[in-house]
């Protein structure tokens, strides 16, 4: 078919406007899994996220009923992505690109994300859900209602996804350890600053610690290896089955914590307070400063 058959009013650009916005304590893709997690091991213990609808476009009456709803749809935007990419490299398995729309990558033709979440309750403009994959401030465009019957489909075929998960079933294939100065540098963080990236480090180390793009693994030049953990950064060495967590830092360098035009960077006041207790950690975040 000639490509300007296509052309017309099917394909002209659209024009989006989000009627909310979700209100959680993932400020970074680090700290949103790829798909919710309601396990006992992936949920945070309570966890629940507000989606806060906007006023003046009569949502109060647009959600009458939806509490009776155990589950919704949000149809979303990856509002942090300018870019697309039509090869990919998923997180999940090895280093190999995939096309695009094989996969759920946030750099798409158009940067919209579908997303099921429970529904935890409704007050009026604001929505009560429970874990979700998007981060804080994320533009919200449509809801709607998770009717079982016709949205769940257990016995379709996930493609190449069947394959990796085939691959990395059963037991955690690597156990992870943390020594000095990671385990008390961990408990401080948690401690003084509410700062936890522990269990989605372990997570991610347990599966596959094999330097890799998209989950953000390098190998040191001067032996070990990396993993960014959105603001932060552990060190970690890996001998046979076991991974060894031996230090952490910040994700952003000392020269850009202490600029005053760096208002939004996320746990800003616990890096720079990390770098008072640790400052031999300052320069560790050099070239590394995006957070993911």
């Amino acid at each position: 078919m000639d490509d300007s058959a296509l052309n017309g009013p099917a394909t002209a650009a659209l024009t989006l406007t989000p009627i909310g916005v979700l209100r959680t304590g993932q400020r970074v893709k680090f700290q949103a899994r790829h798909q919710p997690d309601e396990s006992a091991r992936g949920q945070k213990a309570g966890e629940v996220n507000v989606l806060e609808l906007l006023t003046g476009l009569g949502l109060e009456q647009a959600v009458a009923d939806l509490a009776g709803f155990d589950r919704v749809w949000l149809v979303w935007w990856f509002h942090r992505n300018t870019t697309w990419r039509p090869m990919v490299l998923p997180p999940r398995g090895p280093q190999q690109r995939r096309g695009v729309l094989a996969t759920r990558s946030p750099h798409r033709p158009n940067p919209l994300g579908l997303t099921p979440v429970q529904l935890l309750g409704v007050k009026g403009r604001r929505l009560l859900i429970g874990p979700c994959d998007l981060v804080d401030g994320t533009p919200i465009f449509d809801i709607k209602p998770y009717v079982p019957a016709y949205d769940s489909f257990p016995e379709a075929r996930a493609g190449w996804i069947e394959e990796v998960d085939a691959a990395v079933a059963g037991p955690a294939r690597f156990s992870v350890d943390l020594v000095e100065p990671a385990v008390t540098q961990a408990a401080w963080l948690r401690t003084e600053w509410r700062v936890d990236f522990m269990p989605r480090l372990r997570e991610l180390l347990e599966v596959d610690p094999a330097p890799h793009r998209t989950r953000r693994i390098t190998r040191r030049r001067g032996g070990g290896f990396r993993i960014g953990c959105g603001a932060w950064r552990a060190e970690f060495r890996v001998e046979g089955d076991i991974v060894t967590v031996t230090e952490i830092s910040p994700a952003y360098p000392e020269r850009f914590l202490v600029r005053t035009d760096y208002t939004d960077i996320p746990d800003g006041d616990a890096q720079r307070a990390f770098l008072q207790v640790w400052p031999e950690a300052s320069g560790r975040g050099d070239g590394e400063c995006g957070v993911g």
